[in-house]
């Protein structure tokens, strides 16, 4: 059941990572929570595997932080792709 605080919190660095990163309108507003929630799912079941106990602090740190900063890596790559092919599309058509 700890997975889920996990994944309630990597989702919300997630929510939080989309506002603070420019250009919202390149992109959709799941984006980066899902990505958050997804390494975030990842990560603990990765380390848990591992035999990474749920009291040990890198267990929580990798999974919901290290989700957030993905997702903010994720969300900065994805919205510069966009910035480029909207950029080669405006060009191909003369605008």
């Amino acid at each position: 059941m700890y997975i889920l605080l996990a994944l309630i919190g990597a989702c919300a660095l997630g929510i939080a990572v989309h506002f603070l990163i420019a250009d919202r309108e390149l992109r959709g507003v799941a984006l980066a929570p899902a990505i958050a929630t997804a390494v975030s799912a990842i990560a603990y079941t990765g380390l848990q595997w591992a035999g990474v106990g749920e009291d040990s602090i890198w267990l929580w740190l990798a999974s919901v932080l290290g989700a957030a900063v993905v997702a903010a890596l994720a969300t900065m790559a994805v919205t510069g792709l966009r910035k480029r092919s909207d950029a080669e599309s405006r060009a191909a058509l003369g605008i």
